[in-house]
């Protein structure tokens, strides 16, 4: 995947990426607020495909899964970070969001063009060239959210292990 760089700071938190105000409208409207209060642009310019690059414990706050529905619903690509909030990890992956931990993400430049190979947990600057190095994550979870979240991939699986058991 590729995409232009969102760059945020330390302590993004979920209200920020799902301001209560809009927390009963439908999805739509929500991602249309998201990071609103810190980069009013976001919403309306942000391209599928495109990543956020934020600082230490990224996603704090509540444990509204919207934070991650409304970047999903933008076509965000993938969540770059030095460390995360427990929660939005979590929320993350079972969504199908690719959230990479990234020791240097701060060396990030905002507006980058970045390439993020997930198996390999690495970030390529396509015009500077210079490659920065992710924590891994194991195969299950990678897989996981190629079949697009939790839900989506245990459905995959079960309708698997049916045709297994039919053939049998």
């Amino acid at each position: 995947m590729a995409g232009r760089v969102w760059k945020f700071g330390d302590n993004i938190d979920t209200d920020v990426l799902a301001p209560g105000l809009y927390m009963k409208s439908p999805l739509s409207e929500l991602a249309r607020h998201c990071l609103e209060a810190v980069e009013p642009r976001f919403a309306a310019e942000v391209q599928p495909g495109d990543i956020v690059v934020g600082g230490r414990n990224f996603g704090m706050g509540s444990s509204r899964e919207q934070a991650v529905m409304a970047l999903r619903e933008l076509g965000v690509g993938a969540v770059i970070a030095p460390s995360f909030a427990g929660i939005f990890y979590r929320n993350a992956l079972n969504l199908g969001l690719l959230a990479l931990v990234c020791p240097r993400a701060a060396e990030i430049p905002a507006a980058a063009m970045l390439t993020v190979e997930a198996e390999s947990a690495t970030l390529h600057d396509t015009h500077t060239g210079v490659a920065y190095a992710c924590e891994a994550l194991p195969g299950h979870l990678l897989q996981m959210i190629e079949d697009g979240g939790l839900l989506p991939h245990l459905e995959k699986k079960m309708k698997a292990d049916k045709r297994k058991e039919a053939q049998a």
